[in-house]
């Protein structure tokens, strides 16, 4: 039962990411570049507490992360708080785990692996329910806001991916966090004139990266290990619906009716892959 906990778990993690980004962006409380300082340095912060309490009782710390992994993790962080500048929690939730998706079934599928029947048709139906949502002439994202949460999703796909081979979940995603700080540095150096902050907006910056961030990524890192590729990309699907309606329940955010069909083929695409798999295990 472990596999199905860590990942509600993460994928609760992910869509309070996109929740706490969008409230404190939202009422101009921080800018885009702030937040995403303080939610890294955070994550360090309370990943380090951690971990060197693990260390102290289990004596294990061989895994170290990645350089990769760190920029992949920068890059995916820096353009989600940028992109939500312009996007709504449920909208740019969507676009953003759409482009997981694709990113980790594409690498699959160059890699070798093949989808199945199901799988392709649960694919197939989630790719047409965020095709809707973003179709021209309706209620579209806005362009720039959209092309940077499609470049975070390719970095969230890229790094859960260097993920899967993870033996020490909590170290490695402590390291990846820790090299983050020259890209910090550099961030605020870059945009040092347009910062401004408030109260609030580090608060939420905070609980961004040291709860939400943090332990979700530490915990997402630990489902892995009982997901498949194919299984990983598209359960993160169903962090759009989650966060549609914590947009709706936080931000005061209207649900439109293009919203919920798209997410229902979402989910309906999720639930043919993963049905699938149970069906095959048992079988």
């Amino acid at each position: 039962m472990s596999t199905p906990l860590y990942t509600l778990l993460a994928l609760l993690a992910f869509a309070g990411n996109s929740v706490l980004c969008r409230l404190a962006l939202g009422d101009n409380g921080i800018d885009a570049a702030s937040f995403t300082a303080i939610r890294l340095f955070s994550g360090i912060v309370v990943l380090a507490v951690i971990l060197t309490i693990s260390n102290k009782r289990n004596n294990n710390n061989t895994a170290k992360g990645s350089w990769k992994s760190s920029l992949l993790l920068f890059i995916y962080a820096t353009t989600f708080s940028f992109a939500y500048n312009s996007l709504d929690t449920g909208v740019g939730a969507l676009v953003l785990f759409a482009s997981v998706q694709i990113t980790m079934i594409l690498t699959s599928l160059f890699t070798g692996n093949k989808l199945t029947i199901f799988d392709a048709l649960g694919v197939t139906l989630a790719g047409f329910g965020f095709l809707y949502l973003v179709m021209p002439n309706l209620t579209t994202p806005s362009l720039l806001g959209f092309i940077l949460m499609a470049i975070s999703g390719i970095a969230w796909g890229l790094y859960t991916l260097a993920g899967k081979g993870s033996n020490n979940p909590l170290a490695d995603t402590t390291y990846n966090f820790l090299r983050t700080l020259p890209f910090i540095i550099i961030l605020i150096a870059l945009c040092y004139p347009s910062l401004h902050l408030s109260q609030q907006g580090i608060l939420l910056a905070v609980l961004s990266g040291g709860l939400a961030s943090g332990l979700g990524y530490t915990i997402w890192y630990s489902a892995l290990t009982g997901l498949s590729s194919i299984q990983a990309a598209v359960v993160q699907l169903l962090v759009p619906i989650i966060a549609a309606i914590g947009g709706i329940f936080f931000a005061e955010e209207q649900l439109s009716l293009r919203l919920v069909i798209a997410s229902i083929m979402v989910l309906g695409g999720i639930s043919v892959v993963v049905m699938h798999s149970y069906i095959s295990k048992k079988t």
